[in-house]
């Protein structure tokens, strides 16, 4: 329960913070810095001990500075601790917003861990909320990120016995966490500002006449290991490239002369113009693919940002460029490999049910007389403004609705089915199921190494009897599916009887001659059918094929 006095308390213990954060943000150094964020915990915020662990360029973390206790001050202050022991304990225990608290009864288990720490002896605790000598209170410090979340670790503080002996409330867990947030930007332009001095001290041994700022970018510029260039913004001439630094001339393959006369617009694929324009003047990144100077593509991450050439002068557009290439090809292998055969390379089965549902829609294949004609007048009405259309019958179709029947009003081209009795000349999407008759005796007599070849060569065979922009795919074992759109039923029948032919032509494996036999069936994929559907309806017929030809005809064709 609060005393009268407490509010009072907290206004002088906020002055006091106050004046902790005003000096941790005007210390000389950054060494300074870090040890007036350690005692600022101390006088400010009544911890006995507080110690700063730094993250090292490495990824681990080194006590940098430690208040309240000499001894331990002197013990472990310079000793490193892992990363990987840090986020341990960074994962355990209890979250207290941005704070972790590791009690007593959990913490046990990090004693033999390498991270640096003390050992502190006292009492064991008589109230709930009593801090034991053995609890962990972390509290994680992070650079300001994107969109106000957190962004890279810099470093954790680490507190021990509070003052009053008790565990932190709801009022000290938000003192400490503020105080971290500041602490981190404290340290953060401490940095900045040691690093700035040692680029000037760096530019005056080299007698540069450039001002330091003008200098340091230069040299950040000019030698950073990935691609840089900047472009003019605004203007007539906007986008175009006015510098560029030796890795982006290396990285497309074109001299820096030659570099002057494009924009990224001009080098980029055509495929990914859209993601080059939708990408921000300040702060945007994407990935694209930019052109070289042999014709071929390269995979880069592009950022960039904004930079002025004085106080009041023209602004530039800087933009950094990543080569990503050897990232792009792992993961469009890994692509390839989810959705294609390992065997054969040919689309498995879910990329053929895929590439068979993105052909369909709910739409079925027929409509009622006259309702084609009152669905695209009702759309012409949509299109005109009025989001409620009505049919001849007086009935509204609705276009902002969810998905039904009469929804595929985005320019999809309806697939449809030709005649199943007749050939009016329709001209459809086949689906050819191909199953390899006599297969199963090649992997009894010759073992499943042969049988793999005569799939591979099955599946070649496959690929060279049919069109550029058709998709042969293997849906298992030895059964192949074709997707061949705008055929008639001739057409289908024709294709079906070619590749017949060239399957069952003679297979050389390992200096024997060996012979398959095919069975197809030719299916009709059309609006209202699913993939499954389609696929089904093929296969049926196949096996109707299958069962219409003799036994001793089948292996041999």
């Amino acid at each position: 329960m609060e005393t009268e006095s407490e509010p009072y308390v907290r206004l002088a213990t906020l002055r006091q913070l106050h004046q902790v954060m005003a000096d941790m943000n005007t210390a000389r150094s950054l060494a300074d810095t870090l040890q007036t964020v350690a005692e600022g915990i101390v006088t400010g915020l009544g911890y006995e001990l507080a110690a700063v662990n730094l993250v090292r360029p490495d990824g681990d973390l080194v006590v940098a500075a430690l208040a309240g206790n000499s001894a331990a001050e002197a013990l472990i202050t310079g000793r490193v601790g892992s990363r990987a022991s840090w986020e341990r304990r960074l994962t355990m225990g209890e979250a207290w917003g941005d704070l972790r608290f590791i009690p007593h009864t959990e913490g046990w288990i990090l004693d033999e861990d390498d991270v640096p720490q003390w050992y502190t002896d006292g009492p064991e605790p008589r109230f709930e909320d009593e801090w034991h000598p053995s609890d962990r209170l972390f509290a994680p410090m992070y650079t300001p990120g994107v969109q106000g979340g957190p962004g890279e670790l810099i470093g954790v503080i680490s507190v021990d016995r509070p003052r009053n002996g008790r565990r932190p409330g709801a009022w000290g867990r938000e003192a400490l966490q503020m105080y971290a947030f500041q602490a981190a930007i404290a340290i953060s332009n401490a940095r900045l500002r040691a690093n700035m001095q040692r680029a000037l001290v760096r530019l005056e041994r080299e007698q540069q006449a450039l001002r330091a700022s003008e200098e340091s970018f230069r040299q950040a510029f000019e030698y950073a290991p990935s691609g840089m260039a900047i472009a003019e913004m605004g203007g007539d001439q906007h986008g175009r490239i006015l510098r560029t630094n030796d890795a982006l001339c290396r990285l497309l393959g074109r001299p820096a002369s030659a570099m002057r006369r494009y924009s990224f617009s001009d080098l980029v694929h055509p495929e990914d113009i859209g993601t080059l324009l939708r990408t921000s003047a300040e702060g945007g990144r994407a990935e694209l693919r930019l052109g070289r100077r042999d014709g071929t593509y390269v995979w880069v991450s592009l950022r960039n940002s904004v930079v002025a050439d004085a106080a009041d002068g023209p602004r530039f557009l800087l933009t950094h460029v990543e080569d990503i290439e050897e990232r792009k090809r792992r993961e469009l292998q890994l692509a390839h490999r989810a959705s294609h055969d390992s065997l054969t390379g040919l689309p498995n089965s879910a990329e053929l049910r895929s590439r068979l549902s993105a052909r369909l829609c709910q739409r079925p294949q027929s409509l009622p007389t006259g309702a084609a004609e009152s669905l695209d007048a009702a759309y012409g009405a949509y299109e005109a403004g009025h989001p409620a259309a009505y049919d001849g019958g007086g009935h509204a179709f609705d276009f902002h609705t969810g998905p039904g029947p009469y929804d595929a009003f985005d320019h999809h081209v309806h697939t449809v089915a030709p005649d199943r009795d007749t050939d009016d000349g329709t001209k459809g999407l086949a689906v050819l199921f191909c199953d390899l008759d006599g297969f199963k005796s090649i992997n009894d007599r010759f073992g499943h190494n042969a049988g793999d070849a005569v799939l591979i060569e099955v599946a070649r065979r496959l690929s060279r009897g049919v069109r550029d922009g058709d998709t042969v795919a293997r849906l298992g074992g030895d059964e192949f599916v074709v997707l061949a759109d705008g055929l008639g039923k001739a057409d289908a029948q024709d294709l079906a009887v070619r590749l017949r032919n060239e399957i069952i032509q003679p297979i050389r494996v390992d200096g024997r001659a060996m012979r398959v036999g095919a069975s197809f069936g030719i299916g009709w994929a059309h609006c209202g059918m699913t993939a499954d559907e389609v696929l089904k309806s093929a296969d049926e017929r196949m096996y109707v094929e299958k069962r219409s030809r003799p036994k001793q005809h089948r292996r041999a064709g």
